[in-house]
């Protein structure tokens, strides 16, 4: 192998090992990046869950408050 063809082909190396250590940092990004958003998505749904359960509640006692307004207007309205 002459010297040119072996320069060029250690240039070559250099280049793929940047690329390689490259793609190896963004896949260490990605990685984190997810696990950032597995986390919110897991306190996302714990969250969900509780504003369900409250809207449930409030439904619940909204609905109490106007069966006993009507039981109150027919017991006092029509009197």
């Amino acid at each position: 192998m002459s010297e040119d063809a072996a320069q060029k082909y250690e240039q070559e190396l250099s280049a793929l090992e940047v690329q390689v250590g490259e793609l190896v940092a963004l896949c260490q990004q990605l990685k984190s990046e997810n696990q950032v958003l597995r986390n919110q998505n897991a306190v996302m749904k714990v969250e969900r869950a509780e504003l369900i359960e409250k809207n449930e509640l409030a439904r619940s006692r909204l609905e109490s408050m106007i069966s006993r307004l009507r039981s109150m207007e027919q017991d006092y309205g029509h009197g």
